[in-house]
């Protein structure tokens, strides 16, 4: 098979969807479009700034399209000549079954969990929060509904149980498109069949919002409250109130026995053990540790 006989239309818009996008146009795969999310306001000022994937597409003259709706995606998808197979990584939008049956070889997706295990929009998150000893990555066929298709292959990584959002985001997104332009000439040639998953094992995972991300020491164990700092370290980044202060946390770790606490910020939890914090974000938007906050520097 020659790579580039295949014109791909690819669906993404973050900085994982990125990590995919990056490795077909290395590996040599023709990407006809890209659809990508409409730009939002973001940031102070609320200026409005292209997503990692828009940017991607623009600097590398690829069409691309922002449609609004299901109706728009249909339209846009379907002016697009000659795209017979469709690649989605973190998109952020649910694709519709009649834009899905507009490609021979459906859209391919790939989700950063091992399915059946944690659909839904946080499973990255959810591996860091639960704890787990290993998570993964899923090559898959997007269904109507949400992360119910076929797989073609998975993935096992080991987790360190150290690993913040940003690093296993990237860990899996660099897993997950290696894998994928290893596989992709066997699915376009016919030579790879999907299985089908256990909807019996499925679990589920919701979506982040900022409420999550807030702290009371007097109701959170200290292991719970040291995942959730890692699990979101990049958003929505944990809130914690110290002395009269809420602070933004973003990193820590549990206290050992004989570990001294000397110009280190230290927080009891429900469970009496303590967590050290070494990371802050100021009010400036600089990341200060511990000691620079006790020592005054707090703007």
């Amino acid at each position: 098979m020659i790579k580039k006989s295949k014109a791909i239309i690819f669906f993404g818009t973050d900085d994982f969807s990125l990590i995919t996008l990056k490795a077909l146009t290395t590996s040599g795969y023709n990407i006809s479009a890209i659809i990508t999310k409409i730009d939002k306001p973001s940031g102070r000022g609320h200026k409005v700034h292209y997503s990692p994937v828009k940017q991607f597409a623009v600097d590398n003259n690829i069409q691309y399209f922002q449609p609004n709706n299901g109706a728009e995606m249909f339209h846009d998808v379907s002016s697009i000549n000659g795209a017979r197979i469709g690649i989605l990584s973190s998109f952020g939008k649910l694709i519709s079954l009649d834009v899905i049956n507009l490609f021979e070889y459906g859209i391919i997706n790939i989700h950063p969990s091992l399915l059946p295990k944690y659909r839904g929009p946080s499973p990255v998150e959810s591996a860091i929060l639960n704890g787990d000893d290993y998570t993964g990555v899923s090559i898959m066929l997007l269904s109507e509904k949400m992360d119910d298709g076929d797989i073609y292959c998975q993935k096992k990584v080991h987790l360190t149980k150290k690993e913040d959002q940003a690093e296993l985001y990237k860990k899996l997104g660099e897993l997950g498109s290696n894998t994928l332009t290893d596989i992709l000439p066997n699915i376009i040639d016919n030579r790879m069949a999907p299985f089908k998953q256990d909807a019996s094992k499925a679990t589920y995972c919701s979506l982040i919002n900022k409420n999550d991300a807030i702290i009371a020491p007097e109701t959170t164990n200290a292991i719970d409250a040291e995942r959730k700092i890692r699990a979101y370290s990049s958003y929505p980044k944990v809130r914690i109130r110290y002395r009269d202060d809420e602070i933004i946390v973003l990193s820590s770790h549990l206290q050992t026995e004989d570990e001294k606490t000397d110009n280190a910020i230290v927080i009891n939890f429900m469970d009496k053990k303590n967590l050290i914090i070494d990371k802050i974000l100021a009010k400036s938007g600089k990341i200060i540790s511990s000691k620079d906050y006790l020592n005054g520097y707090c703007h």
